[in-house]
């Protein structure tokens, strides 16, 4: 049994501190994740190898990574399907922090805010129980969105496993790697780093029940625009961030339309003299009006700020949201088992979805692989954005290497092997024509 660790100086990471950092990041109990960095791209992010390593996290790999001899990622889903941790991953390089932080204690969201290695934000919430991944996706979404990342990437990253084929989810980066020079720290309230220990003490208080979870409330409860897209709920009740007044107000009056037909004009000024602070002019909400009666509008989901806003999920449940028929599904955190051949593995929607290169690499076959498993059929994009999406899944793939015994040629060559080796041995190659292995050794 290992004793207790400590490393020379003013920085003393003890075993202790190890194992309380192993606790809340407690996951798969069949693998954890490393990371290599391989060096920097020009859009400034890091460009990095993923490989699942099939074995538990455990106390010696995290106190490496405390120490900075090696980079860990832990898998928030575990083989049952649930969770302890769940995260937001904000991939922007510029991001400011501190307004980051402000937002979340604005929402009085029990979040973590930790600088990832490429400058972004990870933003971690820890449960005193295991919850299923469904709904810490669920609520993780809901917090994005109410945050204006509402399409940032979300782990665990999806809400069940194929673990009969293979699969084990994907691992996000954890903080504190090399503690006593890190870069992935958290943020106090003022926005200076915390220690080890000063981040430690705040995750373990953060810590909250699943029903603590469930009455967390975001405003935006339905009452505003019933059953319409949440994003507008968002910024309709919190405010509509300057220059973003038009774009809003005509998606607005997109659901006015669909929600009430007949009196859609008199309830978009209304809403417009409630609302927007400052209204917008008379002259530009006709405008907007004349616009909607010309032709037939569709929300704008990629447009700000409605973009930033976005769950799509809840608002394609939504009787007057964006629905499923022009809607294209999220596809992410794809995995691949270097088998031969390969096994792919991909989110889509939450979902994981099991495919073949030519699966991956055709959108109608991964269309039919979705009808097949799934029971979906997610709308057609351009071939040349299915390439762009395909491209970046690839650049960033968490890779689980198979041992050279179970590929193709392993398991050919050890029953060739058994073959050569367990019966009787021919004496000559003549003997081959008895069925006897012969070989050049006798």
């Amino acid at each position: 049994m290992r004793g207790t660790r400590l490393i020379a100086g003013p920085y003393f990471f003890m075993e202790d501190s190890a194992r309380r950092f192993l606790d809340l990041f407690s996951g798969s109990q069949g693998a954890h994740g490393q990371t290599d960095v391989l060096g920097r791209q020009r859009n400034g992010k890091q460009q990095a190898k993923y490989e699942i390593v099939r074995e538990p996290l455990s106390v010696d790999h995290v106190q490496d990574h405390l120490d900075g001899r090696l980079g860990v990622g832990s898998i928030p889903i575990d083989e049952t399907n649930k969770c302890q941790f769940g995260a937001l991953d904000i991939d922007d390089y510029n991001l400011d922090l501190p307004l980051l932080l402000a937002k979340v204690k604005r929402f009085k969201l029990p979040l973590v805010l930790c600088r990832s290695k490429s400058g972004g934000a990870h933003l971690f919430l820890f449960m005193s129980e295991r919850i299923a991944a469904s709904e810490m996706r669920d609520r993780l979404a809901e917090f994005a969105a109410a945050l204006g990342w509402g399409n940032c990437e979300i782990f665990p990253k999806q809400e069940e496993l194929l673990a009969e084929r293979g699969d084990v989810g994907n691992f996000i980066n954890l903080p504190y790697q090399n503690a006593k020079y890190t870069t992935r720290y958290a943020l106090k309230k003022n926005g200076d780093s915390m220690s080890l220990e000063e981040f430690l003490a705040a995750a373990e208080k953060a810590r909250i029940t699943a029903k603590q979870l469930a009455n967390i409330s975001l405003g935006g409860d339905n009452e505003i625009l019933p059953d319409g897209p949440p994003c507008l709920q968002q910024l309709t009740e919190f405010g509509t961030p300057e220059g973003g007044r038009n774009m809003t107000l005509i998606n607005i009056g997109v659901y006015y339309k669909q929600a009430a037909p007949n009196d859609w004009k008199e309830l978009l000024e209304k809403h417009n003299q409630d609302y927007c602070n400052p209204p917008l002019p008379a002259r530009e909400v006709v405008i907007v009006q004349e616009q909607l009666e010309k032709k037939e509008y569709f929300y704008t989901c990629k447009s700000e700020p409605l973009h930033s806003h976005c769950n799509k999920s809840l608002c394609r449940s939504r009787k007057f949201g964006v629905g499923d028929a022009n809607s294209h599904v999220p596809v992410g955190g794809l995995t691949v088992v270097e088998s031969e051949p390969p096994v792919w593995f991909v989110d889509v929607d939450g979902a994981r979805l099991e495919l073949s290169t030519k699966q991956l690499q055709m959108q109608v076959e991964f269309q039919r692989a979705c009808m097949e498993q799934m029971y979906k059929m997610p709308a057609r994009m351009k071939e040349s954005d299915w390439r762009d999406l395909v491209d970046n899944l690839l650049s960033d793939a968490t890779r689980i290497s198979v041992p050279e015994e179970l590929t193709q040629k392993g398991l050919f060559t050890e029953l060739l092997e058994n073959f050569c080796t367990s019966r009787i041995q021919a004496h000559s190659p003549e003997e081959l024509l008895t069925g006897k292995p012969w070989t050049e050794d006798g």
